[in-house]
């Protein structure tokens, strides 16, 4: 009987926390001081990959739409923005504590997960049920009511298993510091909690400078921050991250139609990273801002289950018309094809980088099983990333150290790295090392032999089933450069 392999695509969520930090993709913050809660830092494989991502985003918003634009907006902003944007106010999330066991959790949380036990058992009325009862609570402010219905329907705390609830309490998750060189003298201001106000404040910047015609977008990467008191779940919820968000502005009117258009592109877009389209999924939004006409989010199937990854929300005229009557400054365009002054509205898309982070991670994650003719097993574990968002897109191995292939596959090294990250490995055994680019992610070794040295050509091995083909070093070359293109993803949309 000849063997035969099985491929797993699951992965247990303590392990993939396990494997981020030992192979260099995410650390625990402050680690030698025994850590920060709820912040992370990207190490030497994970930076990649993320730059990788991102750059990929930002190529696809401004460089593949030809009316899309970006920006880079401070994270310091005036304080009376985010009075205007509404956050200063209600930019709260409701928090209840159980008395028994001292931790605390989101109340929308635990009703939201509630809710999907009751359709997951087929229940679709209790679950509508208990989601109205959270929108009422929230909409009108009743917070009484939410911790009624964590009583009524059982929901009880992880630790203690009581339904021994506090009051419910909204809290406020802008981050404040000063600004001023004497206290004394120093004006409050927030870290953004959002990228989003960056641009809006920025439009008629943009829409001049750049002679704009609407529609067109504003896209931006940056960081913002959160005083999110209930943390979890490694890099999906921290308190300092980072968003890839685009503002497109649109003639009043056209929303449903361009609405539609993102939607559909956004999802096409995470499927071309490589991510099985049963892992994804649309959330339209049961409580919609008073401003939203539409909200729906993209769902990746993390290792914890179904969660917002991305956000597409048709935002109407708000932003701008909030930001034009604070700030006292005419905030519309003057549209030459029906000689109409209007106010834009907006079709926000916005992508957590962390989140889409750890979603292509989850998904990479490979485990596959030999069997043998004689019954034995063999196990292996790789990162099955698509190759042009790979961290490292080709590693050069010497088979040996000795008789010079180190110095030739060196030289091959110093001529690749000019065109894409590659990296030069010598220690161990060719296996070993063909183990630890596979636990990376490497899609390519590329292996410098005896051979190599008399008539220049080089093996490529591939990282997703072994095998190995013969070439010479400029068509190696060319394969990869190729094979990890950028364009590769980009012809898929």
């Amino acid at each position: 009987m000849p063997s035969t392999t099985t491929t797993s695509k699951s992965v247990d969520f303590k392990e993939l926390l396990s494997h981020s930090k030992e192979y260099g993709f995410v650390f625990p913050s402050s680690e030698l001081y025994d850590g920060l809660s709820a912040v992370y830092d990207y190490g030497q494989v994970g930076a990649l990959l993320k730059a990788n991502l991102k750059n990929l985003w930002w190529k696809t918003m401004t460089q593949f739409h030809d009316n899309v634009v970006g920006i880079d907006s401070s994270i310091f902003m005036h304080p009376t923005i985010w009075k205007a944007s509404g956050h200063v106010d209600s930019f709260n999330d409701p928090m209840v504590d159980n008395r028994d066991s001292n931790k605390r959790y989101r109340a929308d949380v635990l009703i939201e997960e509630k809710a999907a036990e009751y359709e997951a058992a087929g229940d679709q009325e209790a679950a509508k049920a208990i989601i109205k009862i959270l929108v009422d609570g929230l909409t009108s402010g009743d917070l009484a009511s939410i911790r009624q219905a964590l009583i009524d329907h059982k929901i009880v705390c992880a630790v203690s298993g009581t339904a021994n609830w506090t009051d419910v309490r909204q809290f406020n998750l802008m981050f404040s510091t000063q600004i001023g060189s004497v206290s004394e003298e120093s004006d409050l201001i927030y870290l953004r909690p959002e990228t989003a106000q960056g641009i809006f404040v920025n439009y008629l910047n943009v829409q001049k400078t750049g002679r704009m015609k609407v529609p067109f977008g504003i896209a931006q990467i940056g960081k913002a921050f959160r005083n999110e008191i209930v943390a979890r779940q490694f890099i999906f919820r921290m308190r300092e991250f980072e968003q890839m968000e685009m503002q497109f502005f649109i003639r009043p009117g056209t929303e449903d139609t361009w609405y539609a258009m993102w939607k559909e592109q956004r999802m096409k877009w995470h499927q071309a990273l490589g991510i099985d389209p049963a892992h994804l999924r649309y959330h339209d939004h049961d409580k919609l801002a008073h401003y939203a006409k539409a909200a729906v989010d993209i769902e990746y199937k993390f290792p914890f289950g179904f969660k917002e990854m991305e956000g597409i929300h048709s935002r109407s005229d708000f932003d701008l018309k909030r930001h034009q009557e604070f700030s006292g400054k005419k905030i519309q365009y003057f549209d030459p094809e029906i000689n109409q002054n209007y106010t834009p509205f907006v079709i926000e898309t916005s992508v957590g980088a962390d989140r889409l982070f750890l979603a292509v991670l989850a998904e990479a994650f490979t485990k596959t099983t030999t069997t043998e003719e004689d019954g034995s097993t063999k196990e292996r574990t790789y990162l099955d990333f698509a190759p042009p968002i790979a961290p490292i897109k080709a590693a050069i191995l010497p088979l040996v150290k000795k008789d010079g292939l180190a110095e030739y596959a060196r030289n091959i090294f110093q001529d690749w790295k000019f065109d894409f990250e590659c990296q030069y490995e010598e220690k161990d055994s060719i296996g070993k090392r063909y183990t630890r680019q596979d636990l990376i992610g490497t899609p390519f070794c590329v292996v410098v032999d005896y051979d190599s040295m008399a008539d220049g050509s080089v093996t490529i091995r591939q990282r997703n089933d072994g095998s190995q083909t013969r070439m010479s070093i400029a068509e190696a070359k060319q394969y990869i450069a190729e094979a990890t293109s950028v364009k590769n993803i980009l012809k898929l949309l």
